[in-house]
């Protein structure tokens, strides 16, 4: 792909996509878990075909963002063992302060609209992926059909 070749746009959650966010929030700059099993290395390919904006509640505040750059960073150079390497990746990534006009967008707390309307009270429900009770995973899927959701 060339340097000034169109590429669509890719927003990715930070908290609970990119951040493992098991802590849940302790404030807008403190981030302290580990990030998602994957997370370095999806970011990595992903940039390769896609614009990559990583957008969150954290974005609002300029400490925020650099939080996020902070974690990303050090994560992307324990990936690659290299510093050119991380920085060549995280050159790419853009941190709006704005929902961007993606493309697509990965959140962990989102439902794909299937231009069906469900109940709003079946969203009380909703778990996201790291907070959902694995030890049923039947109970889940009833749940889930019950709700259109699909598992």
């Amino acid at each position: 792909m060339c340097k000034d070749e169109y590429k669509p746009l890719l927003s990715l959650d930070f908290d609970g996509v990119i951040h493992r966010y098991d802590s849940g929030w302790l404030g807008i700059n403190i981030i302290l878990d580990p990030p998602v099993d994957g997370a370095m290395k999806f970011i990595s390919e992903a940039s390769l075909i896609f614009e990559v904006h990583v957008f969150s509640s954290r974005s609002r505040e300029p400490s925020g963002i650099e939080a996020m750059k902070h974690f990303i960073l050090f994560y992307l150079k324990e990936y690659f063992r290299s510093r050119a390497k991380a920085r060549e990746v995280f050159e790419k990534l853009k941190f709006p302060t704005t929902k961007p006009p993606a493309f697509l967008t990965i959140d962990d707390r989102c439902l794909q609209f299937t231009g069906e309307f469900m109940h709003p009270k079946t969203l009380l429900d909703f778990k996201p992926w790291n907070n959902v009770d694995i030890s049923s995973p039947e109970k889940i899927a009833k749940e889930a059909k019950e709700n259109k959701w699909k598992p």
